[in-house]
Formats: C-alpha cells, sequence, structure tokens
C-alpha cells in the first residue's frame, strides 16, 4: 500500500494519542508533535528566492502534515532551518555549509573520496595547514549543492534532501563527522527513498511498537 500523507497524519495521531507512546529515539523531545503546516505561498516564495522546486511529497507534508517535528532522529527542521547545537536557526546558501540550492546535487553514488584525515604533528602550523587543505575539499559547501538539510541524527551526523539533479526527491545521510562521506539512505531492498518513504519507514517502526489491542476490542454488542 503507498504511503499518503493522509496515513502519515493518521498515524502520527495514534502514536502521540496513545496511552503509551512508542520509546523511539528522539520522540522524548517531539513527542510525536508537529509544528503547524505553512502557507503554500510561502513555499512557492521559497521555491523563487532560491529557483528550485521542491520535491512534491515533502512539498505536500510541510503545507498538509506540518512544517517540521516530530520524525526520525531529533525531528524534522522547519523549512530554512537546521540544528543549532541545542537550538535551531536559520541558513543561508553560501552561508559555509550549505551549498547552492539551485546547482545540482554533485553526487550520485556513495562519495567519500578525500585524503586520510590528517594526524597529529609536532609541527602546529603544519598541522593547521593539513587541517584547512582537508575541510576546504571534505566540508565545502559545493558537496551539497543541490539539498536542503531536513534532520540531525546526532553526533553532527545530518540527513539532506535533494532538490536538484538526478537526484531530486531523494535523501542522503551526511556522515562526514565521521568521516564516513554522503552516502543515499537505503530501506530494505530500496536503493534510492523518497522524503515520504523515509518518513513512513521511521513512522512504521513507531507504531510497531503501539501497544496490541486485546481480541475484545472492537467487537461490537448484538
Amino acid at each position: 500500500m503507498p504511503t499518503t500523507v493522509e496515513s502519515i497524519r493518521d498515524n502520527l495521531g495514534r502514536c502521540r494519542d496513545a496511552k503509551r507512546r512508542p520509546n523511539v529515539f528522539g520522540s522524548d523531545s517531539h513527542q510525536f508533535k508537529l509544528h503547524a503546516p505553512l502557507k503554500p505561498s510561502l513555499v512557492s516564495t521559497f521555491e523563487t528566492r532560491h529557483k528550485i522546486q521542491l520535491p512534491e511529497d515533502y512539498k505536500r507534508f510541510i503545507t498538509e502534515v506540518g512544517n517540521g517535528g516530530a520524525g526520525p532522529y531529533y525531528g524534522i527542521f522547519k523549512l530554512g532551518e537546521m540544528d543549532d547545537c541545542f537550538d535551531h536557526k536559520p541558513w543561508k546558501e553560501n552561508d559555509g555549509f550549505i551549498g547552492v540550492l539551485s546547482e545540482p546535487y554533485p553526487h550520485t553514488k556513495a562519495w567519500n573520496d578525500v585524503p586520510p584525515y590528517p594526524e597529529e604533528q609536532h609541527d602546529d602550523d603544519a598541522y593547521e595547514a593539513e587541517l584547512q587543505a582537508f575541510d576546504e575539499i571534505y566540508w565545502n559547501p559545493k558537496q551539497v549543492n543541490g539539498a536542503i538539510p531536513i534532520c540531525h541524527q546526532g553526533c553532527a551526523y545530518r540527513s539532506w534532501l535533494v532538490v536538484t539533479g538526478v537526484e531530486a526527491g531523494n535523501v542522503w545521510e551526511d556522515l562526514r563527522a565521521d568521516q564516513k562521506g554522503l552516502l543515499p539512505v537505503k530501506i530494505k531492498r530500496k536503493r534510492r527513498v523518497t522524503f515520504l518513504e523515509w518518513y513512513d519507514d521511521w513512522l512504521q517502526q513507531a507504531v510497531s511498537k503501539l501497544p496490541k489491542s486485546s481480541p475484545k476490542e472492537g467487537r461490537t454488542k448484538r
């Protein structure tokens, strides 16, 4: 059965309203609650400003279900925001971390093609120079052109939604904090995962932890 915004809305309500909410990672912070949906006009303004078209499933989610809140890991960001220590902050294109949204996402397969991370050495200046050279490649905003951050996984791991290029609509993981690079999310046998598929996979795991109904529940009296 295909994932729909209606089924996601219903299952979120089940988790949120349960006497015992499912115990999944991050749920203590978001409690299965979402922020109010965005007006479509505000989404259109965002798209015009950045010269992009957001993936349709993501657009429906933020305009019909909620603009950030409950979701995988620590929850999903509001459109145009990302993590900032223990809070969220607005981001800007080419701010040193975010790339240019209208430029195609540069990767079509898992990427981690960089020199080994510099090792500590006695010459501090040489070590700093090697670190800078490493960062200029590995953390260059161009590595995430055409994508927006949608989730903080913890320990500086993040999830990105590609909005431009051949990978548009797919969710990628950013594991560069551990020098593990950028790679597409895979679920079971699916080698590419859309926003709703990614979100619903998390939600189905939460739903599976809801208390089971007893055999007597749901019977009607005659």
